[in-house]
């Protein structure tokens, strides 16, 4: 049986509802539609670049193009360093899916510590992570092959060198970034770089690329280096030098081999040294390029600049004679010595056997200021004229501080310092007809202008008392090369311990020799330095000179330089033992 209802006769329908309940809610549901509209206006008119760049986020991607960097080349087109193509290995972290298995297998692939891995996907909200930079072809496409969900690749560029360890300190070496960190990488990276181009594309859901946007700006290539450095010198000097650090027990060593009529760098050389591509474990002792960051006193060889300066003012000749008896003299009380008494000499024969009492009393005979000039204008106490980074003034005080016994002592090669670099720069102004040189490590075919310090006539005597010293009766005959006439001087000077040189039995060497060849037109000048030998030899005579006797033959060969003198040189018994 059906019964009707009536709604009116409900308590809760009958019961009168308050005016301003209604207008609330009404007003209610009109501010909240004039918020949505006014949200509306503000996402899509005032602040629409925002709201659109966060949505292209989700779909689209502005790819880097990655540019090739300039290659460096030696002065005959041989590359030194240039750029090859080499997958880097990238991931969205939100889009990874891999299990335990895939991930220990993506970590052994990429040679990550697997806590590594794990660490580098952890973060969900970046979108763009590097897993590992330049990986190995290889292992690039076994990770392609193993389809890791959310791991992708990018082709990039990697850094090669092929002359390795040889042309290291030259060279330098780039950071995954690309960018220069070392030596000629370095100094011109802005020119080696390049300009990085970008493509905008539009991503599926998995983060593929799936369309192009818009016109890509494609990159541009850096260019390229001409270096000065003869590869075949480059590595032949290395070589040497390795050789004689190795075999006379030293601590390391330096080369500079130098184009004596333009300025040239042929090569620059240092041991120990490193392989650019493979840096793991490097120490400062093996990136340090010594021939321009160290700096030593240089001894004896500074001995031709005191005594041309003597020749140049008139003070001397070459055959004046220099009472060097009883083989030491005393300057206000300190006492300077030779290895051995040598009685008188001639002018000439004070370079051929180094004495330190000859260039002694010849330097007392002139104002200290005249010798700091000729120092100064040789190059000593100054930057070298050579960019390139990491390179030292070295040390010459003021001659206005100079006490007697430092004068003396500076003119043969104490109280100041110089790089090696800085040696074989300064000895331009022998070979250059009484100039010093500008150099440089760029190609530069033109020859050198230089300025003064000498004249022609006083150049040519020093480089005949210089002949003289590295022949018989002199303190470098092992320096001498067949087919080639050589001048050089040697230097064997006390290493600083502390604030002194050590006691007799308790000190160390650095052991040098820079010359020259061929020696009535030198086309060359070559300076090698060891650091601490400790085989037994630690004369420069002994130890140095033979590294310049074989990189001068080498080099002269390679220049097509035509031999001067008779193939055999002249066999010398015995070294002229060196002053300290």
């Amino acid at each position: 049986m059906s019964r009707s209802i009536r709604y009116t006769a409900s308590p809760l329908l009958t019961s009168r509802t308050p005016v301003w309940r209604s207008k609330l809610v009404v007003s209610a549901l009109a501010l909240g539609f004039v918020g949505l509209g006014a949200r509306a206006a503000y996402i899509q008119v005032f602040n629409n670049d925002f709201f659109q760049r966060q949505g292209e986020v989700r779909y689209s991607r502005t790819l880097e193009l990655p540019a090739n960097r300039g290659r460096i080349l030696d002065r005959n087109g041989l590359i030194l360093a240039s750029s090859v193509p080499s997958p880097s290995i990238w991931a969205i972290p939100e889009d990874v899916d891999l299990d335990d298995a895939q991930r220990a297998n993506l970590a052994k692939l990429l040679e990550l510590p697997l806590s590594e891995l794990n660490k580098k996907l952890a973060d969900e909200d970046k979108n763009f992570v590097w897993l590992k930079r330049h990986v190995e072809p290889e292992k690039a496409k076994q990770i392609s092959e193993a389809g890791f969900k959310g791991i992708y690749q990018r082709t990039e560029f990697k850094r090669q060198y092929p002359e390795g360890e040889a042309a290291a300190h030259v060279v330098g070496f780039t950071n995954v970034e690309d960018n220069g960190q070392e030596g000629i990488e370095l100094l011109y990276n802005s020119t080696l770089l390049g300009r990085a181009g970008s493509r905008h594309v539009i991503k599926d859901r998995l983060g593929q690329s799936v369309e192009q946007v818009g016109e890509s700006v494609p990159p541009v290539a850096g260019k390229d280096v001409q270096l000065s450095i003869d590869t075949k010198v480059q590595f032949f000097a290395y070589q040497k030098l390795r050789d004689a650090v190795v075999n006379n027990r030293a601590q390391a060593g330096s080369i500079v081999v130098l184009d004596a009529n333009t300025g040239e760098v042929l090569a620059l050389a240092n041991y120990p040294s490193y392989n650019p591509e493979k840096r793991l474990n490097l120490n400062g002792s093996q990136l340090r390029n010594r021939a321009l960051t160290d700096t030593f006193e240089p001894g004896s060889v500074m001995k031709p600049f005191t005594i041309g300066l003597a020749l140049e003012s008139g003070r001397v000749k070459t055959s004046t004679i220099i009472d060097t008896s009883p083989g030491s003299v005393t300057i206000t009380g300190a006492t300077i010595r030779d290895a051995h008494p040598h009685g008188a000499l001639t002018v000439e024969q004070v370079i051929q056997v180094s004495s330190n009492v000859g260039t002694t009393k010849i330097a007392m005979q002139m104002p200290a200021s005249e010798m700091w000039e000729t120092f100064s204008g040789a190059g000593f106490g100054q930057k070298p004229q050579i960019e390139f980074p990491g390179a030292v003034p070295g040390k010459l005080r003021p001659y206005k501080t100079w006490r007697p016994i430092e004068q003396a002592t500076a003119s043969y090669g104490y109280g100041l310092s110089a790089s090696l670099f800085q040696m074989v720069r300064s000895y331009t102004v022998f070979s250059h007809d009484g100039q010093i040189i500008r150099s440089t490590l760029l190609k530069n075919d033109e020859p050198a202008v230089g300025i003064p310090v000498f004249s022609a006539d006083t150049a040519a005597k020093v480089r005949k008392m210089l002949q003289m010293a590295a022949g018989p009766g002199g303190t470098g005959p092992k320096a001498q090369t067949a087919g080639y006439s050589v001048g050089g001087k040697s230097g064997t000077a006390y290493k600083q311990i502390g604030k002194g040189y050590g006691s007799e039995g308790n000190r160390k060497y650095r052991s040098w020799f820079v010359g020259m060849a061929p020696i009535d037109k030198p086309r060359i000048i070559v300076g090698v330095m060891l650091d601490e030998p400790s085989a037994g030899k630690y004369y420069g005579g002994e130890v140095a000179a033979p590294v310049f006797s074989e990189t001068v033959q080498q080099t002269l060969r390679v220049m097509g330089v035509q031999p001067d003198i008779s193939i055999r040189p002249q066999i010398v018994a015995k070294t002229v033992e060196e002053s300290f």
